[in-house]
């Protein structure tokens, strides 16, 4: 048998319900890293684990973040390959020989998506960027075959291992949302992001972790810190006016807020950080 040259990293957060589907889906030879944000389900996730001889469960002490996460199971990995792949996946047969075959037909490629579609087959594809405008936007519709892309998506992210580890990886400033958007702009200095069209990913979106009323406002105030930091990080200061006035629309969305004060609260947060980070650039 010839020796497998993708590492799958999946991060865990209550994940434990959708997993094993994910964990079916995977060719028994190749290895599958779990790195486990301390789940409150995290027995589950060891008996899981424990069914696998391919599956290796990394136990975080304490909630890391997706990024953070995925580095840990990234530096774990000894193969040609990582891909990081959500939970709430799965893999066609063969997903993984089309993500190898892509990647020798585009050896100049640092990084690869593989088709991501919908429970209703529905392809889904992120067509822009905010963090670098330059890389242009994907035309609408199935692009038909394999085609660079300006941004990759993290459900399902496949990159060269050794220049995963020459950029170190994730950005550990970003504990969610974005990291993905940031991990392309740098990957992208290094050659084209690529879509793998014959390789495909199913994504049900939004069952990574249990759903609560607390998860979704913490994932909301995640989502307007990280656009803004990173915004900031790859664009400058001058560029955050908009993703500040995006992040203020969505902490009033019914899912993040159920008080005033919590309204209140969110919105002095997002004030409060951008007036550290205008303070820390004038002392630069």
């Amino acid at each position: 048998m010839a020796e497998p040259r993708i590492t799958i990293v999946t991060v865990a957060y209550n994940s434990a319900d959708v997993l094993p589907s994910m964990l079916e889906s995977v060719p028994s030879g190749a290895p599958v890293i779990i790195v486990d944000n301390a789940s409150r389900d995290r027995e589950a996730l060891r008996a899981l684990a424990a069914r696998y001889a391919n599956v290796t469960l990394i136990e975080n002490a304490e909630n890391e973040g997706f990024g953070r996460a995925c580095n840990i199971g990234a530096a774990a990995a000894q193969t040609e390959f990582v891909m990081f792949l959500n939970p709430d996946t799965t893999c066609l047969d063969d997903t993984l020989d089309a993500l190898t075959t892509a990647a020798d037909a585009h050896p100049d490629a640092p990084a690869f998506n593989p088709l991501i579609v919908d429970d209703a087959w529905r392809p889904h594809l992120k067509r822009r960027s905010d963090l670098d405008p330059r890389a242009g936007t994907l035309a609408k519709g199935d692009p038909g075959g394999d085609v660079a892309l300006p941004v990759l998506s993290g459900a399902a992210l496949m990159v060269r291992r050794e220049i995963f580890e020459r950029i170190s990886g994730f950005d550990p400033a970003i504990f969610l949302f974005f990291e993905d958007d940031d991990l392309s702009v740098r990957l992208a200095a290094h050659g084209p992001l690529m879509l793998a069209h014959s390789a495909i990913v199913r994504h049900f979106g939004g069952t990574s972790s249990s759903p609560s009323r607390v998860g979704e406002r913490i994932k909301n105030w995640h989502w307007g810190w990280s656009q803004v930091y990173a915004v900031r990080k790859h664009r400058g200061p001058g560029a955050c006016a908009r993703p500040i006035a995006k992040a203020l629309l969505r902490a009033a969305s019914p899912a993040t807020l159920l008080s005033g004060v919590r309204r209140r609260k969110y919105g002095a947060r997002l004030t409060g950080m951008w007036a550290a980070l205008r303070m820390r650039d004038a002392k630069m």
